[in-house]
């Protein structure tokens, strides 16, 4: 996914706010943003907090054969990891630029300058020494990674703690964490990054640009030094010219900020090796204790309920009293009861087109029986007499058997109405009534 470019109207307002002299999240031009570090359980894992950038570090060891060429040096290794979760323009299992770069800068500002004392590494010269790997993931990216990953990588490096090993003869014997306390790695100083951010061709200069500021800057220095203002690498990016008095005032900046920072790291690092001792509660959950990460869990708001009778009796004297009229239930029919005047029922009334629906409709019904009667020639009023024969037949014309009691069978030819008959003459009065209808 390509990265969401800004608009022009984006762009012209950061660069006139940064004219100004003035920051979107309201820091001054030299101003770093809120560092937080917070360790987990093991040793080694830390998670460290620049603004919104969060990077995770961890740091793991194994015993391996060392390099030909340094048989007596312990093997450091550094890994950068730029997720989707970070942002959406980062491509999982693919290298880019800006990965690439990172792990090479990572790589000078730590490994180059030997802040870790590598031949303390070395278990058996030439058969075994510790492979440090630092492994770094970024989990929200705002701005600003290479000093945030800096900082984890170091914090993480100096929390580490190995575990103890023993030779006797050929024999390595590597002891676990109970058995042996583990012991911790030998660091001579701790470089830090710090990143300048320069507009208008190197005329305004910003320390710890944001994401948005970093999508229009013309360049990017970067220096590592740490509290003895010792300078490990520097890199610029970008291709604009910086004068000779521009680094060394960036190299001024950096010294303070980096002083600071390295505070920072031992403070936290003492307290946490605090807790340990002391047996508190120490990881990552701790750390997250005073953030609400659920809905359910509600900061409690003091509560003044030492007037709450007085305050009650204002609002019974202020509400309007309740009206005098209580309804009277109303029997209707044993077993039910109504509350109440209630509203007279509109569903059982017929409506005066439904009711002369209903008079046409019986005229109709009048009008196919007198039909009826002339076409058969048959009475109705005979059908229902008790004396009348019954008289079963299913074809129009057929000899059938009257039984009668006490008498002899007889034949007689009847003639009977079937029900096609009986319909059609009913269809032709209704076709004239309508039509009757339809003049009036």
């Amino acid at each position: 996914m390509k990265e969401t470019p800004l608009s022009n109207c984006e762009r012209r307002f950061l660069l006139r706010a940064i004219e100004e002299k003035k920051r979107l999240d309201g820091r001054q031009t030299y101003d770093y943003r809120n560092i937080k570090i917070s360790f987990g359980t093991d040793y080694g894992c830390c998670i460290v907090e620049l603004g919104k950038t969060r990077v995770l570090g961890q740091v793991s060891c194994e015993l391996v054969s060392p390099k030909l060429n340094r048989a007596t040096e312990g093997i450091l290794f550094f890994n950068l990891e730029l997720s989707q979760m970070a942002a959406p323009a980062f491509e999982p299992g693919r290298q880019s630029d800006l990965l690439v770069k990172l792990n090479r800068l990572l790589e000078r500002c730590l490994r180059n300058s030997k802040c870790i004392d590598t031949e303390s590494l070395c278990v058996v010269a030439g058969e075994k020494v510790w492979q440090i790997r630092v492994d770094l993931h970024l989990l929200n990216h705002d701005g600003n990674i290479i000093d945030a990953a800096s900082i984890a990588a170091i914090v993480a490096l100096c929390h580490f703690r190995r575990p103890d090993v023993s030779v006797q003869g050929d024999e390595v014997t590597l002891y676990t964490l109970e058995e042996r306390d583990p012991v911790p790695l030998s660091i001579h100083h701790m470089p830090i990054c710090v990143s300048f951010a320069f507009f208008q061709q190197g005329t305004y200069l910003l320390v710890d640009p944001s994401e948005r500021e970093e999508r229009v800057m013309d360049g990017l220095l970067v220096i590592a030094m740490n509290k003895h203002r010792e300078i490990c690498t520097i890199q610029s990016s970008g291709g604009i010219m910086l004068l000779k008095d521009q680094v060394l005032r960036c190299s001024k900046i950096a010294g303070v900020k980096v002083v600071e920072i390295t505070e920072l790291i031992q403070k936290a690092l003492e307290n946490d090796q605090k807790v340990r001792k002391e047996g508190g509660k120490f990881g990552f959950v701790e750390s997250m204790a005073n953030q609400r990460i659920t809905a359910f869990k509600m900061e409690k708001a003091p509560i003044d309920t030492s007037d709450v009778e007085e305050k009650a009796e204002e609002i019974i004297s202020e509400a309007e009293p309740p009206s005098e009229v209580v309804s009277k239930p109303v029997l209707w029919t044993p077993g039910t009861a109504q509350i109440g005047e209630g509203i007279e029922n509109s569903w059982g009334h017929l409506e005066d087109s439904e009711k002369e629906d209903e008079d046409e409709g019986g005229s109709d019904e009048a009008i196919i029986l007198d039909g009826m009667k002339m076409d058969t020639g048959v009475e109705v009023s005979n059908i229902g007499s008790q004396d009348a024969p019954i008289v079963l037949s299913d074809s129009e014309e057929e000899e059938m058997i009257i039984l009668e009691p006490d008498k002899n069978p007889k034949k007689i030819r009847t003639q009977t109405i079937s029900a096609t008959q009986v319909k059609a003459p009913s269809k032709k009065p209704v076709k004239k009534r309508k039509k009757k209808r339809a003049a009036n």
